[in-house]
């Protein structure tokens, strides 16, 4: 997250449309630039579905970051032979510090009166903002960026400790490389390998299994935007000015800056985080194509500049930073605090509208009100000029203001005090957790099939004398992952019998080596609800059903989620299910549809109603499939809800 006005200068000068913009203390564009980048965060973590590649707009950020800081760098160096080092982090400090010390304890407040659920981890989170370190200690936790059953408040935080990290060490190594690196071709050279290796690192080191947020959160793993960027400032610091005084970039400019602006388009509407590819060269690409579009913004006056140094986006753009800090947290406040808003399509939609709203008009006050003066008066001045509006308010506002700063500093320390560890869903999950799995549950240990390997005779169930009546409990099996975990109350009441093995985030890839490992014992009847962290694994989905073998009733349940991946893990459910008599669709996803009440506060797990509607589901698959081999219509008993 580029925290940095596209200002080239210890003061940024006046706006300066000349060909250099060299020459003068801005570059033109660049705002604009960034307002894209908010633009398709913000998007992003409004609803995944609405732009599934926009969590990349952090990428468009590096970039331009490692852009400005090494330009910075560089002309410090080249007008009074030294770099102030203490000076420029001093201005880091006085760009980052200031919304940022409002932004923490403030949303801790607001979500301890909205919902308690949302500060469960919340020291942690606070210590990672204030230190700079919010990417390692997540990593630590084991925290998932794009699956959480517990949202994390200040989540978004990652990105600005790796660019502070950055701001740390990058300058000590650029200072290195101007006074030892003998052309500004070798350190761009130095640091383009740093860029591609921080992309083979990622590469090699992204596991689907394990989920990206190692390779996602990590600095080492998630250099190649900055270095990219850092590798621009070094080659537009030559006098060939990266190379577009030459023919041939005359030549290529349109049509490479067209390329790159259609690449980052096409990146943000069809990457998402589900796409191994994302990981082993997609955010290099989209790195890769703002390089170019930062290029083509500096060079000179063209359309592209233009366009993005329109008001409105510059206007954006200047409060990215802003925008950036308040928008998770006030996204997951207001969905704490309007649950009502997701009950139907229109509620949802003014509910994020709202989100939007709320959080312009907080960046924009923290912008003009907080960062600005900060950055114009530093520290010192802020404090002074501070003291002397409550000094001259009068005794009895003096007196009020302290008592409440106060009553603030005793209230927020309480609250982090007392802060849950657990959040409602895991608490329910946990209390669950037992009664989901079998008596005797088969070894995790045991090695897993292959996919696309029989199962052993002693493992591959055998052939069943199928009544395809209505089954009971005591002939079902089921297997699944937390949703069923949720809902295991539910199940038994429906199904008075049932068995069940179930555990949180279990994937396709255990539940086929569970239901090969059980072989003939398998009943009669089985459920499978897997795959609601990593989606649908057809190649295993299919594995397993064959496993199940054509005579026993198999129900799939489909996937539920606001995640952009749901419509296309239902689509290969409901290819995998074509074509097979034996098996049918539990259309979980499509029964929330207009039901009110139903998921818990994490908007994906069944609320104690909702897990009633997700037995029911079950349960009329089972029924309809019965219909579908005997002919005779299941009358089904309405129960009911305890």
């Amino acid at each position: 997250m580029s925290v940095d006005s596209p200002s080239l200068g210890p003061a940024a000068a006046p706006r300066s449309r000349s060909a250099d913009p060299r020459a003068s203390g801005r570059l033109p564009g660049l705002d604009g630039l960034r307002a894209v980048a908010i633009l398709a965060v913000l998007a992003f973590h409004l609803d995944p579905r609405w732009l599934p590649g926009g969590f990349l707009g952090v990428d468009v950020f590096f970039v331009i970051s490692g852009f400005l800081i090494t330009t910075l760098l560089v002309r410090e160096h080249a007008r009074h032979g030294r770099v102030d080092l203490v000076g420029f982090w001093t201005r880091r400090a006085r760009r980052l510090l200031p919304a940022l010390l409002l932004l923490v304890p403030s949303v801790i407040l607001l979500a301890r009166l909205v919902e308690a659920d949302l500060l469960v981890g919340i020291r942690r989170q606070a210590l990672g903002a204030l230190t700079f370190t919010s990417n390692w200690l997540e990593i630590a936790a084991g925290s998932d960026y794009f699956h959480s059953t517990a949202p994390q408040l200040l989540m978004n935080l990652w990105s600005l400790a790796v660019e502070e990290q950055f701001y740390l060490v990058w300058p000590l190594v650029a200072l290195l490389l101007l006074r030892l690196a003998p052309s500004s071709r070798a350190r761009a050279g130095f640091a383009v390998a740093l860029a591609l290796g921080s992309a083979v690192l990622m590469a090699s080191r992204y596991d689907p299994s394990l989920g990206a947020t190692r390779v996602y959160y990590g600095t080492d793993t998630h250099l190649m935007g900055l270095m990219l960027g850092a590798a621009l400032a070094f080659a537009w610091a030559a006098p060939h000015r990266a190379w577009t005084s030459t023919p041939a970039w005359e030549r290529a400019r349109r049509p490479a800056l067209l390329l790159a602006g259609a690449t980052l388009v096409a990146l943000f509407a069809l990457l998402d985080e589900s796409t191994a590819w994302t990981f082993r060269g997609g955010i290099l690409v989209a790195s890769l194509a703002t390089t170019v579009l930062v290029l083509g913004v500096v060079e000179r006056p063209s359309p592209l500049r233009s366009v993005l140094d329109r008001p409105v986006l510059r206007w954006v753009g200047e409060r990215s930073y802003g925008l950036y800090l308040w928008h998770w947290p006030v996204i997951l406040i207001v969905e704490a605090d309007l649950p009502w808003a997701a009950r139907s399509a229109d509620g949802y939609l003014w509910s994020r509208l709202w989100c939007v709203v709320v959080t312009v008009a907080i960046a924009d006050l923290s912008y003009r009100l907080l960062e600005t003066p900060v950055r114009q008066r530093g520290f010192r001045g802020s404090a002074r000029h501070l003291l002397h509006l409550i000094r001259y308010a009068g005794t009895r506002t003096a007196r009020a203001v302290w008592a409440a700063v106060a009553v603030l500093a005793i209230v927020l320390t309480t609250v982090l005090l007392t802060v849950p560890t657990r959040t409602s869903v895991e608490q329910l999950l946990d209390a669950n957790s037992a009664a989901a799995l079998p008596s005797t549950t088969p070894s995790p240990s045991a090695p897993e099939p292959s996919a696309g390997a029989s199962p052993t005779a002693g493992q591959k169930a055998g052939p069943m004398a199928q009544t395809w009546a209505m089954p009971t409990g005591s002939e079902i099996d089921g297997y699944g992952d937390s949703m069923m975990v949720g809902s295991v109350h539910a199940l038994r009441y429906y199904f008075p019998g049932i068995r069940l093995d179930a555990r949180s985030n279990r994937q396709w890839a255990e539940g086929l080596s569970v239901v090969t490992r059980r072989g003939d014992a398998t009943r009669r009847a089985v459920v499978l609800a897997l795959g609601t962290n990593a989606g649908t694994d057809p190649e295993r989905a299919r594995a397993t059903l064959d496993a199940l073998g054509p005579d026993r009733m198999v129900v799939v349940v489909t996937l539920h989620g606001r995640l952009n991946r749901i419509a296309s893990d239902n689509a290969a459910l409901r290819e995998l299910v074509a074509g097979r008599d034996n098996v049918a669709l539990a259309d979980w996803d499509a029964a929330l549809q207009g039901a009110t009440g139903q998921l818990q506060s994490d908007g994906m797990h069944p609320s104690l109603v909702g897990a009633h509607l997700y037995a029911k589901t079950i349960r009329q698959a089972f029924a309809n499939l019965s219909t579908r081999h005997t002919g005779t219509p299941v009358t089904l008993e309405e129960l009911p809800v305890p």
